[in-house]
């Protein structure tokens, strides 16, 4: 069966994001955004989001299966729609990100996420699935990924009573195991649940993945 991932937006108005907009940032990320330069939206987010953003880009490539001229994973914008994981960003179009609301009662998220999700329904198989890797427990991508998806949106059950932390290790589990996660319809899905058992210890193959991961991600920032 033919699988698309949606990865819901890491948040491009907190702390961190305030670390790349700081003129004086020290970090490669930071620097090459202020000289101008375009980093890839997965690049950034996972800068913005850690360990969860990083786990879902991780599980999206490892699991994804496009038809053909589709991308496999898409992020959620606030206000240009599905974006490619690989899409260039500047750091004017980050900060216009930060200057409107993941919210489906705002037509400036709405309107574009609508027309790109309407856009990609048109160009999958009856028989695929969207998986989308974020919270379904409100309506603020749901609302309008249904109305273009209906019963073919998806997401994994793992995900219900778990934090974003745990979600991402969750997924990065997956992925060093080569086992894929179950999905649900999000459709008439329990949006929330009684919060798992802790995950279990970590394995020497996971263990790697982690280290390269968190490797990256401090590598990131230098304190300032």
């Amino acid at each position: 069966m033919k699988r698309v991932f949606l990865l819901s937006p890491a948040r491009t108005g907190g702390e961190r994001a305030q670390l790349i907009f700081n003129p004086k940032a020290g970090f490669e990320l930071a620097r090459r955004l202020q000289r101008g330069e375009a980093a890839p939206i997965a690049e950034i987010f996972s800068f913005l989001s850690g360990l969860y953003f990083r786990g879902k880009v991780t599980y999206a490539a490892a699991f994804m299966k496009p038809p053909a001229r589709v991308p496999g994973a898409l992020v959620i914008t606030s206000n240009r729609g599905l974006l490619p994981v690989e899409t260039p960003i500047t750091l004017e179009e980050l900060r216009a990100f930060a200057a409107v609301d993941v919210d489906h009662l705002e037509d400036l998220f709405k309107g574009p996420l609508k027309r790109d999700a309407l856009a990609l329904s048109d160009h999958l198989p009856k028989r695929s699935e969207v998986v989308l890797l974020g919270s379904i427990s409100t309506l603020k991508y749901t609302a309008t990924l249904l109305e273009a998806f209906g019963e073919r949106l998806k997401f994994p059950t793992a995900f219900v009573g778990r934090g974003d932390m745990s979600r991402g290790g969750l997924l990065l589990r997956a992925v060093a195991s080569g086992k894929e996660l179950e999905y649900a319809p999000v459709l008439g899905a329990v949006l929330k649940g009684k919060r798992p058992e802790r995950l279990g210890p970590i394995d020497p193959t996971l263990r790697a993945l982690y280290n390269k991961v968190m490797r990256s991600q401090a590598s990131d920032v230098k304190r300032y």
